[in-house]
């Protein structure tokens, strides 16, 4: 017997079937799936926060740094470039007298070669402009080379240390003086004319110039105030008569001080003296002095009435100046057989024979 197949027709469908359903374990998170504009969101979203993260803490650092140089400038500390034309001199008497520096042109070489090394000190004013506390032979060698060179590009503006306004008088006096006292290139006439003025000045509460020494060189010795109180009288006496009092020699100022407080009539033997010396140098000045204070060749020069000559007195005296170099601040005292040069530097580095050279070409300047 022959066994039949049957043949049966499936009908496949035409899309595919649904996906199973997923069985969940108990417990277990299943993974989330994001398209492509939730994965954009969140990239961004976290690039967002990174950013506003990095601005946070750029705007906290330039916090930090403005506090700083505010803390700094209300300190002095920083340096700004000021115009010349923006700086006054009212506010306070200079420790130094006004008028020709023979030393200056040194101060410009130096300047010209190395640049300022020291900014001056200012004070902002409330209207805008600034007023000088340190600094005036500095200022005073820009403004010249202003008006050599006409070059505003180059010196128009100087380099200074500005502060607030707020310090009071006394303060500012004293930031002066003890600048010019660490540097020791001030005289004992200049130190005394400025507790003069100070004491003058309707804006301290100091009205006698011995208090004035007092408080204005806290700071220096004893023996340095007792100087400065001894040049008060002679400054006071003889000052206004003379062109070169900065010139004045320790030792000279002591002895016509002396004289002054002998009743001896300083004041008028060296307007005597001085008479006819319009065109006078400061060694003319300074050898009437000596005159006067016995300590020349000649005796002093007698006023109206006939008084018996100081005895004679072996020459003692010594002169001094300071000069400017790249090294710094230098002195040079000079003396009877004695020429002393002081400066930092090392000069046994010096070749010896360029040594030699060198002092034998001074001493021929100095004879030619």
């Amino acid at each position: 017997m022959t066994k039949r197949r049957r043949m049966f027709d499936i009908e496949m469908p035409s899309e595919a079937p649904p996906e199973e359903p997923r069985i969940r374990t108990l417990g277990a998170e299943a993974p989330a799936r994001r398209g492509p504009m939730a994965a954009a969101i969140a990239e961004t979203a976290g690039a967002t926060r990174e950013r506003q993260e990095v601005e946070a803490r750029i705007r906290a650092e330039n916090d930090a740094l403005a506090h700083e140089h505010m803390r700094l400038k209300r300190l002095g500390l920083v340096i700004e470039m000021v115009p010349l034309d923006a700086i006054e001199m009212v506010k306070l008497v200079r420790d130094r007298k006004q008028g020709q520096d023979e030393e200056l042109g040194e101060l410009k070489a130096s300047i010209r070669e190395l640049g300022l090394s020291n900014p001056i000190r200012l004070e902002a004013r409330e209207d805008g402009r600034f007023e000088l506390i340190q600094g005036y032979r500095r200022l005073s060698a820009y403004r010249e080379l202003l008006a050599e060179t006409g070059d505003a590009a180059a010196w128009g503006a100087i380099p200074a240390a500005v502060t607030a306004a707020g310090d009071g008088i006394e303060a500012l006096y004293r930031r002066m003086v003890d600048e010019n006292l660490i540097r020791k290139d001030i005289s004992f006439a200049e130190m005394a004319a400025l507790a003069i003025d100070y004491a003058g000045d309707a804006e301290t509460a100091v009205d006698d110039a011995d208090k004035a020494v007092a408080l204005l060189f806290k700071s220096a010795g004893y023996q340095k105030r007792s100087y400065i109180r001894a040049f008060i009288p002679l400054v006071q006496e003889v000052g206004a008569d003379l062109r070169f009092v900065e010139q004045i020699p320790r030792a000279l100022g002591l002895a016509l001080a002396k004289r002054i407080a002998e009743g001896e009539p300083v004041g008028a033997e060296v307007r005597a003296g001085l008479a006819g010396l319009d065109g006078r140098t400061a060694v003319e000045e300074i050898d009437v002095l000596r005159r006067v204070a016995g300590q020349g060749d000649e005796a002093p020069v007698a006023p109206s009435t006939e008084r018996a000559a100081s005895p004679k007195r072996p020459a003692k005296a010594k002169s001094s100046f300071q000069f400017d170099r790249p090294e710094g601040r230098g002195k040079c005292v000079a003396a009877a057989g004695r020429l002393e040069i002081r400066l930092e530097r090392d000069f046994t580095t010096i070749d010896r024979r360029r040594l030699e050279r060198a002092v034998k070409a001074m001493f021929d300047q100095l004879d030619g």
